[in-house]
């Protein structure tokens, strides 16, 4: 698995963008969104019971990201039109302001070491990446255990300190000082 200081791989995907099928579907690479932070987060399958209360999440607290310079993308191996049609057919989903990203032939998912084994679907992993494309955080759980969005808000803020900060730091909180 790709972790912490490992370049996060090139990529070149179709995404959702939108429930209206007009406008649904862009093109979304490592390059599309150039200066940002990025948190990129992996989910099973569309059309479950965890994923969509960690998306509608991520939904719900992207303008606290984007107030941090840093761009929200879902991911899973599920087709565009899966996606879709999950957008149209669940109410906290329909508005979802981040493209969800959709890893059909599993090259990101592989390339980052996070196909589950056994189920051949990404598993629930998070990551952090910095402007220059370096994971700067890493994150994953068992299929069946939701992550805390507010967590990776959090380490995001203690990742853009670029100080020192000890457990349970939260932003604002002072940082520790070196002696």
């Amino acid at each position: 698995m790709l972790t912490i200081g490992d370049r996060f791989p090139e990529f070149s995907m179709k995404a959702v963008v939108s429930a209206n099928h007009s406008d649904a579907f862009a093109d979304v690479t490592n390059e599309s969104y150039p200066g940002k932070w990025k948190v990129v987060f992996f989910y099973p399958k569309d059309f479950t019971f965890v994923c969509p209360t960690e998306i509608a999440e991520f939904g719900r607290l992207n303008a606290e990201f984007s107030d941090r310079d840093a761009q929200v993308m879902g991911c899973s191996t599920d087709s565009e039109f899966v996606h879709l049609a999950w957008l149209q057919n669940n109410n906290d989903l329909r508005d979802l302001p981040f493209p969800l990203l959709s890893d059909i032939k599993r090259d990101l998912s592989q390339g980052l070491g996070i196909l589950h084994p056994d189920e051949g679907v990404a598993m629930r992993a998070t990551y952090v990446v910095d402007p220059d494309g370096i994971i700067r955080y890493a994150s994953v759980t068992d299929l069946n255990v939701g992550r805390n969005v507010r967590e990776v808000l959090r380490v995001l803020d203690a990742l853009q300190t670029d100080e020192l900060c000890p457990c349970n730091w939260e932003k604002g909180q002072d940082t520790l000082q070196a002696a």
